[in-house]
């Protein structure tokens, strides 16, 4: 008789750098340790937004993608400090080394996080638990920072698990409790379902992935799109996509639907900004420089533009590209039409001629 050979069960790690800009301030600059900090745009003249926040600002209801004129009203004695991304990027560089240590099957999300398959690692030591342990402790050894690890079989219950016990956290769901887990878990807490659709869901009567696991996969798709295959397959803890450690790139961006609409030209750019941070995140990451920048406009009632801009030199920096979508707002703003959401991305990375709109008129791209 054959013997029936099943496959190997993946081990997947996520590990995410806790409070990760703050906690780089904190540990340079001994004069924040222990103090409120909040790195970002600062909250004088027209404001910027919150990159991060320490966790002693964060007891203050300080969050990443606020308002730092906001931030400032919850803790009015809190430290502000613009990033530092070279920094950021050289201790990010440091953490791939160590992750290089026991895998190469590595996909990095951002400058502070990423996925590492371990099924196979390279020394040997065959436990994903014990690998994300030793991660954690290099990391503090070496960098004197902390990250949080979250242990399962595939990424999506990998990602979900290292936010469960921040700061340096350690968390394993393991496959006989992934099911159960994925029905207790609060439908906002599903990575991927923003605070428009948990809202939406909870208007549904769909507060936990229980009473999402009571749809059929084709009332999942009737009410929320393609996106709805996803859930109907994570709800159940089925989670296939494999950790990529590499994949060709023709454009980089981020764009965010937004929980009220905005108005004002003030509010579009502080969102413009922490978004146009994160994709300098992302290029950064994948170490991309990229000409054209766009910017996508949705409204209110679903009607959509883009506004791009191809410049003579590659983009190196975030002010640059900050820059750049303020220009292309500017051109696009329409006072009195509410704004559901905002993109920014960049693209043209390979080719050597810059193409040139005509004198006044932003080219329009699709490219979310």
């Amino acid at each position: 008789m054959t013997p029936i050979i099943l496959p190997a069960v993946r081990k997947i790690i996520h590990i995410d750098m806790d409070a990760f800009y703050a906690s780089v301030e904190q540990r340079d600059y001994p004069e924040y340790r222990g103090k409120p900090l909040v790195v970002g745009g600062l909250p004088e003249g027209r404001g910027g937004v919150v990159a991060t926040a320490s966790y002693e600002a964060r007891k203050f209801g300080i969050r990443s993608a606020m308002p730092s004129k906001q931030a400032l009203q919850l803790c009015p004695h809190a430290l502000f400090v613009r990033p530092r991304f070279d920094v950021y990027k050289e201790v990010s560089q440091h953490i791939r080394e160590i992750f290089k240590r026991y895998t190469d099957l590595i996909e990095p999300l951002s400058l502070d996080e990423a996925y590492l398959d371990v099924t196979q690692d390279k020394q040997n030591i065959g436990s994903a638990l014990e690998i994300a342990k030793l991660i954690k402790q290099a990391i503090k050894e070496e960098l004197n920072l902390t990250a949080s690890a979250g242990v399962s079989v595939n990424k999506f219950v990998a990602k979900i698990a290292s936010d469960m016990d921040k700061p340096d956290g350690l968390k394993f769901i393991g496959p006989s409790s992934i099911e159960v887990f994925m029905e207790t878990l609060p439908v906002e807490k599903f990575h991927g379902v923003g605070k428009v659709t948990a809202q939406k869901m909870m208007k549904m009567g769909l507060y936990t992935g229980a009473d999402l696991k009571k749809l059929r996969e084709d009332e999942l798709v009737k009410y929320f799109g393609k996106v709805g295959r996803f859930y109907y397959q994570i709800v159940r803890g089925i989670d296939d996509r494999p950790v990529q450690p590499s994949r060709e790139t023709k454009s980089v961006g981020a764009e965010d639907t937004f929980a009220r609409d905005l108005l004002t030209f003030e509010e579009m750019m502080n969102e413009l900004e922490r978004i146009s941070m994160l994709v300098y995140e992302r290029l950064e990451r994948k170490k991309l420089r990229g000409r054209t920048i766009t910017l996508k406009i949705k409204y209110s009632n679903f009607k959509q533009i883009t506004r791009s801009l191809s410049l003579p030199e590659p983009v190196g920096e975030a002010s640059m590209i900050i820059d750049t979508v303020e220009k292309l707002l500017t051109e696009a703003f329409a006072e009195g039409k509410p704004v559901r959401l905002l993109g920014v991305s960049l693209s043209n990375f390979h080719e050597q001629t810059v193409q040139k709109n005509p004198p006044g008129i932003a080219g329009q791209l699709s490219l979310f």
